[in-house]
């Protein structure tokens, strides 16, 4: 009994031990800086004078008055969170499903689709910014195709859908590899099955496939929701916020704000108000995608 007792303490001593490098790692790299934040949210603070100045709630107040542009911002980043999810995933759907069938090239699609995906978001933005402006130029000029001559990245609107088009195309890989895995763990006896009792493709996939898919699919959306919620890589590679402000992601305006405008509490004072939106609007979307993973 007490050999045991003695094991017992000695296994709980080394867990602490173990452990206790990454919590102070964690405590220092991501709680400390969050509380700081929350203090310099409270103050007006150019990251250089030593004493910051209190000033209460009135970064917070600046934010929701009509000069203030981080709403503008926060839907900026809704309208391409959104684009985003559904686009990566439904394509991502369609090309795994692809992917799946038995043909000789399928595993060099595969690994075409994915290299993207570890490229660095920066590369991928001025490469993009490359094909956008000289690489359809070129185009144009062989061709003749009126599409190529639009200003991609001078329009306003256009320069949304484009960021859009490369996030997409950038992460598509990522989300095609979960797909394959959830559909290679759909048991084959649940397909044939369904065959046996007069399913056509169609009627399998959206009826048997689709429902089987629904931890994969609720990851993914979980995914690309996070990951569209904190684009900034492609956004500064590929316009920088232009043209004017028209394509300032809400990441975009902290760091312009904290680290271009020097306005630390101001900048604060915005990453505080959009780590709530982002905590809120997770939790809801996990909550929204479990339920439907339960009726599916």
């Amino acid at each position: 009994m007490r050999t045991t007792n003695r094991r017992r303490r000695k296994e709980n001593a080394e867990n602490v031990l173990f452990t206790l490098p990454a919590l102070l790692l964690v405590i220092i790299m991501m709680y400390v800086p969050f509380i700081m934040s929350g203090y310099y949210s409270l103050t007006e603070w150019n990251g250089i004078s030593k004493t910051p100045v209190f000033i209460g709630l009135a970064n917070f107040h600046k934010l929701f008055s009509n000069s203030s542009i981080f709403a503008g911002t926060i839907l900026f980043t809704i309208r391409y969170t959104l684009l985003f999810m559904i686009g990566s995933n439904v394509i991502a759907l369609i090309l795994a499903v692809a992917l799946t069938k038995k043909f000789s090239a399928a595993n060099v699609f595969r690994g075409l689709f994915f290299i993207p995906y570890i490229m660095s978001l920066t590369i991928v933005g001025f490469i993009w910014k490359f094909i956008f402006t000289k690489g359809f130029e070129k185009l144009f000029g062989l061709t003749g195709m009126g599409f190529l001559n639009y200003s991609w990245l001078g329009d306003p609107h256009l320069a949304f859908y484009s960021i859009v088009l490369v996030g997409i195309w950038q992460a598509l890989g990522f989300y095609i590899v979960l797909y394959i895995a959830g559909l290679q763990a759909i048991p084959q006896d649940v397909l044939e099955a369904a065959v046996v009792d007069g399913a056509g493709p169609v009627q399998k996939f959206f009826r048997v496939t689709l429902p089987l898919l629904g931890p994969s699919i609720t990851t993914c959306i979980f995914m690309s929701l996070t990951n569209g919620l904190k684009v900034f890589d492609i956004i500064l590679a590929l316009t920088k916020g232009g043209p004017g402000t028209s394509t300032y992601s809400t990441t975009m305006q902290i760091y312009q704000e904290a680290f271009t405008n020097n306005n630390y509490g101001l900048g604060s004072a915005e990453a505080i108000l959009y780590f709530i939106f982002v905590l809120v609007t997770t939790q809801l979307v996990l909550r929204l995608m479990k339920k439907l993973e339960v009726n599916l």
